[in-house]
């Protein structure tokens, strides 16, 4: 085993372990790090296959955007110490197997396609990648970047309810 596969599995084994950990973490500002871990693991096998660009863009959106805004968004709802309700058994169960579900279905895909080992591609220019996106021969991937936008603001308002305190009930309620 040579350096670059054992950096290839120490970032691989960061961006795992933190994302495993944001998402069983009870405490909200604990599972924001680990989420940043994550992301700073992700960016770092963007830098390891040579794709500086998606790399750069991993850490000024994602890292430096999306976390920090959520990082904020706790501390201004004044629950970053506070734990989360402990979820129900059913309800793990059915996140177990959907996660059982989405790896079965991604190693399948694996296992179907064969894939080759090619020669080392050039790694690709600041023109390559603004035509791939914009879709200026093909299709392109401008669709799918908005939708991926509208899924990340969904999932910043999600976090803002989530850190919402529970509205406290009135003394004269039921009565």
């Amino acid at each position: 085993m040579n350096g670059n596969t054992i950096i290839f599995y120490m970032l691989a084994a960061l961006a795992m372990v933190s994302g495993l950990l944001a998402v069983t973490s009870r405490q909200i500002f604990r599972a924001a790090v680990f989420l940043l871990f994550s992301l700073i693991g992700v960016a770092g096998l963007y830098f390891w296959m040579e794709y500086n660009f998606i790399a750069a863009v991993q850490i000024v959106v994602y890292v430096g955007g999306i976390t920090v805004l959520i990082i904020f968004s706790i501390f201004l709802t004044q629950q970053a110490g506070e734990l989360l309700p402990k979820q129900k058994a059913g309800r793990q169960l059915m996140a177990a197997l959907a996660a059982f579900c989405g790896f079965a279905l991604v190693l399948l895909q694996v296992l179907q396609h064969n894939f080759k080992i090619t020669v080392q591609q050039p790694a690709p220019d600041m023109t390559a990648i603004g035509t791939q996106m914009m879709g200026i021969d093909e299709w392109g991937y401008a669709l799918p970047f908005e939708v991926i936008s509208i899924l990340l603001l969904a999932a910043l308002v999600g976090c803002i309810v989530i850190a919402l305190p529970a509205p406290k009930e009135e003394a004269g309620a039921g009565i």
